[in-house]
């Protein structure tokens, strides 16, 4: 299958090395053309457009980071996704938005004659690029039977949940305790540092417990790492990204008449390493940079 990939950031270029390994001709673009480099190296031909990329694909797969850049990628003119026949085309966007931007793009593509699937996907770019993604997907019955092969192909597991707007409603709910953790963790963190543990032992510990996240789990052995002073890894999913995504159920919750206190706080705590020029580092950092702030009143 021809499958077209828009937004090559870091997930985006794991899920377009997993296509090619599964004998798919994978055609891509994005805003930043740095970022078409790895792609195109490992055999990823480059569109010129949007539009472009649609009318060589037979599927399109979009990954962009907010509401604003699907807009620019669909609408802009002559250029856009929506400036392209798009009768018959698949476009599958796992965005991570609120539900009204997905429900308002499907009308677009729908109009356009075009199959959309909402498919947000849980997992970071190790999952995407061994295909074990969690797929929370919303479209019509006949958009998604069209869409399942190709996600079967990427996710371990893929959920139907109703039409388009209920996957991006229970992406956000997947996210809101994970995004959270990494905080409480660091939190949790300052209240045994005065103890001196060594870090295999601590972290051995606390894994060990109910509260202990499956993400966390799997990250352990960073932390004993990182504990021992070792260089932090490279952000598999980072703050600036985990801050969006939390920003995003505030305002899915605000505009639902829902309160999210424990958000709220995390957005404020996440802002504070952001500040400090931790944007672009790992979740794990979160933990860590609050953990170094004990004492501070700040």
């Amino acid at each position: 299958m021809k499958v077209g990939l828009i937004g090559t950031g870091r997930m985006g270029q794991a899920i377009v090395l997993r296509l090619i390994e599964k004998g798919h001709s994978v055609g891509v673009w994005n805003r930043t053309f740095s970022k078409l480099e790895a792609p195109v190296s490992a055999g990823a031909r480059r569109a010129e457009t949007p539009a472009r990329l649609a009318e060589e694909s037979d599927a399109l797969i979009v990954i962009l980071t907010n509401a604003e850049a699907q807009k620019a990628v669909y609408s802009t003119p002559k250029s856009g996704l929506l400036a392209a026949d798009l009768e018959s085309k698949l476009v599958i966007d796992m965005s991570t938005v609120r539900p009204e931007a997905s429900i308002a793009l499907a009308a677009l593509v729908s109009a356009k004659g075009g199959l959309f699937v909402e498919s947000p996907v849980g997992g970071t770019t190790g999952p995407a690029r061994e295909g074990k993604l969690f797929a929370f997907v919303g479209a019509e019955p006949s958009a998604f039977l069209s869409a399942e092969p190709l996600l079967l192909e990427l996710c371990r597991r893929v959920e139907h949940v109703g039409s388009v707007g209920a996957g991006s409603s229970l992406k956000l709910a997947v996210n809101l305790p994970l995004l959270v953790f990494w905080q409480a963790f660091g939190e949790a963190l300052s209240l045994v540092s005065h103890l001196n543990l060594p870090p295999e032992r601590l972290i051995d510990i606390l894994s060990d417990t109910p509260g202990a996240s499956g993400a966390f789990k799997a990250r352990s052995a960073q932390f004993v790492s990182r504990l021992q002073g070792q260089p932090a890894f490279k952000a598999s999913f980072n703050l600036f990204s985990i801050r969006k995504d939390l920003q995003t159920m505030k305002a899915e919750a605000e505009g639902l008449g829902a309160s999210l206190p424990v958000v709220n706080a995390a957005i404020e705590a996440y802002t504070k390493a952001i500040e400090a020029g931790l944007e672009d580092a790992d979740s794990i950092e979160q933990s860590l940079f609050w953990k170094a702030r004990m004492g501070s009143k700040g």
